[in-house]
């Protein structure tokens, strides 16, 4: 392919694609630059039909490379990249949830999308780079797509909106708003906020989504000039004749009426039962049909979203009997473990989160070290999925890419509202255990976090509320948006949107959709719908604690803020740690120092606390005059002896001043390790401190 290039004015910055030099072996490829950042995207198809059953198989691969940023990896013994970092993870995921959505969900060629970051300035985020890499090398190709689509990040600084903000500027802005869609809709929405309204966050949908349609627009016209053919794709079907047979049995058997049954159980167990009959009677049937249980539970699969859809938007009848604004039964308790420093249990119909506080120290923060960032992070959310929360039976293996994305979902929707270090210097770790799971566990893990942290005695700011709402959309252009939905509204409905916050405005967002978007109108009705249910709930959670408790966990480390003169660090720390290390060891303390002077001591004994502390003020702490001591005479000399009043802080006790009587010999008085009272007599204009034991002594006697 010959070498081309095209450029567009976007937020005061060229965006660049650029194709037919690099990958060229790819289905299609291209180059995006935008500032320094640059992405090679390249997109794969499969030329027959995958072994993989059960879904679309798409594979979105998203490489960081340290080097991209001029960095050597931090480990001392493996400098290769491997593992990806949390933030390569959820820029996958961002891709995944963008294209994913276009395919058709009948194709069953294996499709991979590979984004590697090249280049990274530092100031363009090269995960907005990604989408738009990954849109257009899908464009591009043979495989068959229908996109393209446009991404942008909208900030909000001074109460307006911008364009793709900087790196510095994002970390100034009250809104972090990632969008992606089509010319005509949105399909994805990755947020965090500081408390913005519904009103203000549906303005910024709009402003985003007039430079997505910019976007869209380039890339058609590029295709349209260096596009390839589409191939036909691997679409798994059966003939008409066979798919009508199926639809009509399913009828017959009632699978819409299964749906509608209840417990949760119950509808499992009558789909079961059908589904069974259905594959009995197909086999029966049609014995040489290829692929046929999974032609099956496609059939079956969209003769149930149909049954959902034409209830709904016909009838308001969702599957559990609720209204369409009505949120479960909601349980909620706090204070369940008696070891841990802060507990919350969210139980919301058949979805349940158990989420747990543990307070550390400082220094127990977590160091990020990856190819856009060198950070501390002093509050963490970590979200678990076992599968026995949804009655199965799979190998535990880690956090994959769901649980990472909820987890820092629930991460950024309380960040806004946590108190600042210098409130509250400890590091903060919330771990949810999904313990059942039918429909938005991320933000049962929300307002688990929420009543865990007001336990733990965390002074939050407010709190935090999180809702999931669901949209049915008909083919006349009707659709009716649903609040709290549960695990089959997620799976048949067509979009899944979680939303987060306080009372006064959003905190988080996150929105995936099955069908090709929305438009900003419906999602402004999305959130303002999402608002009362969010107040609804959080009414529930506040019944049980409604405000932070005043003490914390008997369990819970104390800390204890010092401030020093800088200069008196390194006496603390002592050669080569050997002070500090000497303090920690004899006490039991956890100690951390900040450039600042700012001291941190760490420790669940008030006692050994209290002994770091004084042992630290003592080395640090400069001497008055007219103190008394006992100090301990550390050498000598004809003329005095010298002492040692505090850890490395020496005075000279003249000879004059040993008794009050005439010395001969200092010997006669005192002697090395001696520990004798003295007072300070004065700190002369070079800092020496001048002592007096026969001061000392007089002084004692008069107090007598």
């Amino acid at each position: 392919m010959q070498e081309k290039k095209w450029s567009l004015q976007l937020g005061g910055r060229e965006l660049v694609i650029e194709t037919g030099t690099l990958a060229k072996q790819a289905s299609g490829s291209v180059t995006v630059r935008y500032g320094d950042t640059v992405v090679l995207a390249a997109a794969v198809m499969s030329k027959e039909m995958s072994k993989i059953t059960g879904y679309f198989p798409l594979m979105v691969d998203y490489e960081e490379r340290y080097y991209a940023a001029g960095k050597i990896k931090g480990s001392r013994f493996i400098k290769r990249e491997g593992r990806p970092s949390d933030d390569a993870v959820l820029s996958g995921r961002a891709v995944d949830r963008t294209i994913r959505p276009l395919f058709d969900s009948r194709m069953r060629n294996e499709v991979q999308v590979v984004v590697t970051t090249l280049s990274y300035d530092g100031e363009n985020d090269p995960d907005l780079v990604a989408m738009i890499a990954a849109s257009a090398a899908l464009a591009l190709s043979d495989i068959p797509w229908n996109g393209p689509i446009g991404a942008v990040r909208v900030g909000l600084q001074e109460n307006n909106f911008v364009l793709n903000p900087s790196s510095e500027e994002r970390d100034k802005s009250a809104l972090d708003l990632l969008l992606s869609g089509t010319e005509e809709k949105i399909n994805m929405i990755e947020a965090s906020a500081e408390e913005i309204t519904e009103e203000k966050m549906a303005e910024a949908f709009e402003f985003g989504f007039e430079a997505i349609k910019k976007i869209t627009g380039f890339i058609e016209s590029v295709r349209a000039e260096a596009g390839k053919a589409k191939r036909e794709a691997a679409l798994l079907r059966g003939s008409d004749e066979f798919e009508a047979d199926i639809r009509r049995v399913c009828a017959e058997l009632g699978i819409a009426e299964a749906l509608y049954i209840r417990p949760k159980q119950a509808t499992e167990a009558k789909v079961a039962e059908i589904n069974e009959k259905i594959r009995a009677y197909a086999a029966e049937k049609y014995p040489d049909q290829k692929n046929l249980s999974e032609l099956l539970a496609i059939i079956v699969d969209e003769v149930s979203d149909e049954a959902v859809h034409k209830n709904i938007l016909e009838k308001d009848a969702r599957p559990d009997g609720r209204a369409i604004t009505e949120i479960r039964p909601i349980t909620c308790a706090v204070g369940i473990l008696p070891r841990t420093h802060g507990t919350g249990l969210f139980t919301r119909g058949e979805t349940q989160a158990l989420t747990v506080t543990t307070l550390g120290a400082p220094g127990d923060e977590m160091v990020v070290d990856t190819m856009e960032t060198d950070m501390k992070k002093r509050y963490m959310h970590f979200y678990n999925f076992p599968p026995y929360s949804v009655g199965e039976v799979k190998p535990m293996r880690g956090p994959g890419r769901r649980e990472v994305g909820h987890g820092m979902l629930a991460e950024k929707a309380l960040i806004p509202v946590l108190p600042s270090r210098e409130e509250f210097p400890y590091t903060i770790i919330l771990v949810s255990e999904v313990l059942e799971s039918n429909g938005s566990s991320s933000m049962a893990s929300t307002c688990g976090s929420t009543l865990s942290l007001m336990d733990a005695g965390v002074p939050i700011k407010s709190p935090v509320a999180g809702i999931a709402m669901g949209v049915i959309t008909g083919k006349d252009g009707a659709y009716k948006v649903l609040s709290d939905i549960q695990g089959l509204e997620d799976h048949y409905g067509d979009m899944d949107f979680k939303v987060a916050g306080t009372k006064d405005g959003i905190t988080a967002m996150q929105m995936d959709v099955k069908i090709d978007g929305l438009t900003p109108a419906m999602l402004a009705v999305a959130i303002a719908q999402a608002k009362e249910g969010r107040l609804f709930i959080m009414d529930k959670m506040l019944a049980i604690i409604p405000e932070p408790r005043t003490t914390m966990s008997p369990y819970a480390p104390r800390i204890i803020t010092l401030h020093i003169n800088p200069e008196k660090i390194r006496d603390v720390i002592g050669p080569g740690g050997k002070v500090i290390n000497q303090i920690i060891d004899e006490t039991g303390v956890s100690i951390d120092i900040e450039d600042d002077g700012s001291v941190f001591i760490t420790s669940t004994d008030e006692t050994s606390a209290a002994k770091a502390v004084e042992w630290i003020n003592n080395l640090t702490r400069e001497v008055k005059a007219g103190e008394l001591f006992q100090a301990r005479i550390t050498r000598i000399m004809d003329f005095g002896a010298f002492a040692e009043v505090l850890p490395n802080q020496e005075g000279l006790i003249h000879i004059s001043e040993l008794a009050d009587h005439r010395v001969e010999k200092v010997e006669d008085v005192v002697h090395v390790g001696d520990i004798v009272p003295v007072v300070v007599k004065e700190i002369d204009s070079q800092g020496r401190i001048n002592l007096s034991h026969k001061a000392a002594l007089s002084q004692m006697r008069e107090e007598a």
